[in-house]
């Protein structure tokens, strides 16, 4: 767990400033989770989700910086806690909690099946995002353009971060920062979606 990974373009060599703008633009992780937790105002539900937040942006400094295999496991571990939570969270908005202990399980079976099909560990939130979408959009609720544009930008993210290792020649730095970026917007966009909600 401790073995060294160099899996993008940027880093070459073993080194806590191996990858500097991969490490400094896991700070729109944390700029996502300050306001998140501003927009809370107390509210229990966008505490959590800002935590989680937090704890993304931690895992993913601490693997950009340290690049060992551990931290790797962290670092998705923390993003894919945080749309187990949220997961259970929408469905507990939308349907009660009668049914909200059901979303965990189904994501995770999302998850590993897109991932044993080739499609990565993350089609699955894709996939999950272009479904609440859909609900909220079924059930007028205004907000499901959150959901609808949060999904646009992840499908544009999770593009960038499969292109990395595949313009090394033609861009050094890759493009696995831009990943940070726009799911840092993404964690942000579907977060207001169910934390103090504005009227219609």
């Amino acid at each position: 767990m401790t073995d060294y990974v160099d899996g993008y373009c940027e880093r070459v060599a073993p080194g806590l400033w191996g990858e500097p703008l991969d490490s400094l633009s896991s700070l729109a992780f944390l700029v996502a989770a300050v306001l998140v937790w501003r927009l809370a105002k107390g509210d229990r539900t966008g505490r959590v989700l800002a935590v989680l937040i937090g704890l993304v942006f931690v895992a993913s400094t601490a693997f950009h910086l340290l690049a060992t295999r551990w931290a790797a496991v962290g670092d998705s571990g923390a993003l894919l806690l945080f749309a187990a939570v949220y997961a259970v969270l929408f469905t507990r908005e939308n349907w009660g909690p009668r049914w909200a202990w059901a979303a965990a399980p189904v994501f995770l079976a999302l998850t590993v099946g897109s991932a044993l099909l080739g499609g990565g560990l993350y089609l699955g939130a894709l996939i999950g995002l272009g479904v609440f979408a859909a609900i909220l959009a079924f059930k007028r609720d205004t907000h499901w353009t959150h959901s609808a544009v949060a999904g646009a930008i992840f499908a544009l993210s999770l593009s960038l971060r499969g292109l990395d290792r595949d313009v090394c020649d033609y861009v050094p730095a890759g493009t696995h920062f831009l990943w940070h970026l726009l799911t840092g917007v993404v964690l942000y966009l579907v977060s207001r979606t169910l934390v103090r909600r504005e009227s219609p």
